[in-house]
């Protein structure tokens, strides 16, 4: 298995209630549900108020590499990084378990 970790932090300027963060964390949200290739999903705002601390994070499983880049590659999912690009930037690490 392969677990696929993302850390978004918003651009300067730009809000969790801005409509076009609310959009792309429902356009994430979603997608759970949407790809096979999902063994595991979960997604969401983050509780704190560190300075150091990102945005929203994405914790989700795939069974291997091959998995990796079908959900990688997968129309929704493009559809809802491409949401991001406009507003956050973000790190992100694969390992396997």
């Amino acid at each position: 298995m392969i677990r696929h970790l993302v850390l978004f932090k918003l651009n300067e300027g730009v809000a969790r209630d801005d409509p076009r963060a609310v959009a792309g964390a429902e356009a994430f949200s979603a997608l759970g549900g949407k790809i096979g290739e999902l063994r595991f999903w979960e997604c969401g705002w983050n509780i704190t108020d560190r300075p150091i601390a990102h945005d929203f994070a994405i914790n989700s499983a795939v069974e291997d590499a091959d998995a990796l880049k079908r959900y990688l590659e997968h129309p929704d999912h493009q559809a809802a990084a491409a949401q991001w690009r406009e507003f956050a930037t973000w790190v992100i690490a694969d390992y396997e378990f």
